[in-house]
């Protein structure tokens, strides 16, 4: 089942159980798949909707640091509500163990020893954490982190 047919039937659900914020959340997010359809002119793997998902959490994210900083605890709590109904749809995110072994494993297949290929390390590391949600700011500060010549 495509994440648009489950996200379908969970908008059936939300009407039925009159869930206003679910039921908007999955409108907006249903749409934001269907817009990139019908810009990509076919219909969308799995993959393509994952990356559109992960897009709308991070933009959540974003949203809910700029309401903090501007004082509006009531939006950034409505965001972070929105936060935890796309995130339904994620697959899980990697633990810190398997974070730092992809690290590993792809510092070590890169022959990486600087800072100068992070992009490369990072590249690899996302191929060896492929199918679960990752948060490129996590691994790209766990890259830099290892990476960073201790003095």
């Amino acid at each position: 089942m495509s994440y648009i047919d489950r996200i379908q039937n969970d908008i059936t659900a939300a009407m039925r159980s009159k869930d206003e914020l679910r039921l908007s959340v999955l409108r907006m997010t249903k749409s934001a798949l269907k817009n990139k359809e019908i810009e990509k002119m076919r219909p969308l793997d799995d993959m393509e909707s994952l990356q559109i998902l992960q897009t709308l959490v991070k933009q959540r994210r974003e949203s809910v640091d700029q309401f903090t900083k501007g004082g509006r605890k009531d939006l950034a709590e409505k965001e972070a509500k929105e936060i935890v109904i796309i995130e339904e749809y994620l697959p899980a995110a990697p633990s810190d163990d398997e974070i730092r072994h992809a690290v590993e494993a792809a510092i070590n297949e890169a022959g990486a020893d600087s800072l100068k290929q992070m992009g490369a390390v990072i590249k690899a590391a996302r191929a060896r954490l492929e199918g679960k949600a990752i948060d490129g700011k996590v691994l790209s500060d766990r890259v830099r982190e290892r990476l960073t010549p201790k003095s």
